[in-house]
């Protein structure tokens, strides 16, 4: 899920799928991205789905998946999303736009992507080191020093063992247009597979890097060690990186994960998540209520009111 803000209303975009599907694993290629909107962040009332598949040929003729929301210097909203496509069987991820004047009616920008993994820094799918190539969840945000765009998304290294191979990846643009891949923003080692929607937030003049990882996904000293996953909050010294994610402590246990941070306009900062197990570990798949955020006495990111105080 990703949130934007345009004044008036609070927006929500998510990905959404069927329950008549029955197995929940399903809902990764039978997908849609919704969209709700609130006045306050709590009521939200749904809208029209704002994406679907392409028809194909296109890079995003089977998915379209995880992303994020800014308006450019013209005015106009860009939303950056995953795309797969059905010839690669949803085994290749890659980057796509689309556009609006008013966030409800979308148009995509091309058939073509932006950007994908570059084999220069990045891991390519071989069907062997993991099971797919990751180059997803676009967070786009503007160049605190006003020079063009940053995109973090989630991605793999191309070296380091497979287990721990994950990294923040990064591409630069001048216009939001053009995309140049670079180096990726943390190093591959830290005991992540995957980081799934990184974000870059300033929280009450901190940075902070928050990441989605579960347990299946961490390197195995991690789970030998006890690890659990959840939703993951690293300080950083600045939102364009480097990031050091081998000290990022849990926001949340597994019960909740793709967690976002959202700044509401009185200034107060809440993460968001979706339900994803209940007590029994079945899927749940709802959006949370707003959970409040601050930083403890260590200088760690956490949920202020109480309820994670176990993962300390």
């Amino acid at each position: 899920m990703w949130f934007v803000d345009d004044g008036h209303e609070y927006h929500v975009f998510y990905l959404k799928a069927s329950r008549a599907l029955g197995n929940p694993d399903r809902r990764h290629f039978n997908v849609t991205v919704g969209h709700a909107v609130s006045p306050d962040l709590r009521d939200w009332r749904e809208v029209q789905d704002a994406l679907i598949a392409s028809d194909a040929p296109a890079f995003d003729d089977y998915t379209t998946w995880t992303g994020s929301v800014v308006r450019g210097p013209d005015g106009r909203w860009h939303l950056f999303y995953t795309g797969t496509s059905r010839a690669e069987s949803g085994l290749v991820q890659r980057v796509g736009v689309a556009t609006s004047d008013d966030l409800y009616t979308w148009e995509k920008v091309s058939p073509q992507a932006l950007c994908e993994a570059d084999a220069t820094w990045y891991e390519k799918y071989d069907g062997v080191a993991w099971f797919d190539e990751a180059w997803r969840d676009p967070w786009v945000f503007a160049d605190p020093d006003g020079a063009g765009w940053h995109m973090l998304v989630t991605a793999r290294a191309n070296h380091g063992s497979p287990d721990g191979r994950g990294v923040v990846g990064h591409a630069t643009s001048p216009d939001l247009r053009d995309w140049t891949v670079g180096p990726a923003l943390s190093e591959p080692g830290a005991g992540f597979g995957q980081l799934e929607v990184p974000q870059v937030a300033s929280v009450d003049g901190r940075d902070v890097l928050i990441f989605s990882c579960l347990h299946g996904e961490l390197s195995e000293e991690r789970r030998a060690a006890g690890e659990r996953g959840g939703v993951w909050a690293v300080p950083v010294a600045s939102p364009t990186g480097p990031f050091d994610v081998e000290k990022a402590t849990r926001l949340t246990d597994e019960s909740l994960y793709a967690g976002r941070l959202v700044q509401d306009r009185e200034g107060s900062w809440w993460l968001f998540a979706f339900h994803n197990i209940d007590e029994t570990g079945a899927f749940v798949g709802a959006l949370s209520d707003p959970l409040p955020v601050g930083w403890a006495p260590d200088r760690r990111l956490h949920v202020t009111d109480g309820r994670f105080d176990h993962l300390v």
